[in-house]
């Protein structure tokens, strides 16, 4: 059975950023999902700095032998330096809602100040105005109630650590080294890392495919768990 490791979104689990698509993929995959520091439930220490190498470190370490691989935002770097760090490990990979490089360091660094300020809870109105498209948290309240609550949920520290990272990324000019299939999501609301962002990681790696999903902005996996499963189940049977 092919091993299937999930990375999930800043503020969100793995469990509220991927649980949709795991219900739906039913027991096709033996599936490994990580947790980011200070989120959901990791209660290691904090280290700070935190580089997005550090991350990817962890999951080859968690992870045995080779992998597939799918992850939203943050999770979709990790996915992107997974790649760059193991070719040999990852079989191919799912990016949804990512970017080689995501906002400014100056972006970052002003997110991070509001949470050491006010805390993660003064995240929470704002972020449902990125994370979703119109529309979408009025047709499944609980799917995005669950997601905003983990936002509110994660530690301080956690949560700004993941910000210093996400500031000092950039794989805009290795993406050419990736050779392993990769399938480049992109949510058509999503704000936050647009279809272009997207467009550039599968034009510039190998072997991508870029998909737009209508109806859906920076949470993929939670929008819309249907058609991202169905592209992890094909990719998976691509590379079988």
């Amino acid at each position: 059975m092919t091993t299937l490791v999930l990375g999930p979104s800043l503020g969100t689990t793995a469990a509220t950023c991927w649980g949709p698509v795991v219900d739906r993929l039913g027991g096709e995959f033996d599936v490994v999902a990580w947790e980011l520091p200070g989120h959901g439930g990791d209660r290691n220490p904090v280290s700070d700095p935190l580089d997005i190498a550090d991350l990817a470190d962890r999951v080859l370490t968690a992870v045995d032998g080779p992998f597939l691989y799918a992850g939203d935002s943050v999770g979709g770097q990790v996915g992107l330096e997974l790649l760059l760090r193991a070719p040999d490990r990852v079989l191919g990979a799912v990016l949804c809602c990512t970017g080689a490089r995501i906002g400014t360091p100056r972006s970052w660094a002003e997110r991070a100040e509001q949470v050491r300020a006010s805390g993660t809870a003064s995240l929470v109105v704002p972020t449902a105005g990125r994370w979703f498209a119109p529309g979408f948290l009025e047709r499944h309240p609980d799917v995005g109630s669950a997601l905003l609550h983990a936002l509110r949920d994660t530690s301080t520290e956690g949560y700004v650590a993941v910000c210093g990272a996400l500031a000092r990324y950039d794989a805009r000019e290795r993406l050419g080294e990736i050779t392993a299939p990769v399938v480049a999501v992109a949510g058509a609301h999503d704000a936050v890392c647009p279809p272009g962002a997207l467009r550039r990681i599968a034009e510039g790696v190998q072997d991508g495919r870029l998909i737009v999903l209508d109806d859906v902005a920076h949470q993929a996996p939670a929008e819309a768990p249907d058609e991202v499963a169905r592209i992890v189940r094909e990719l998976a049977k691509g590379i079988s």
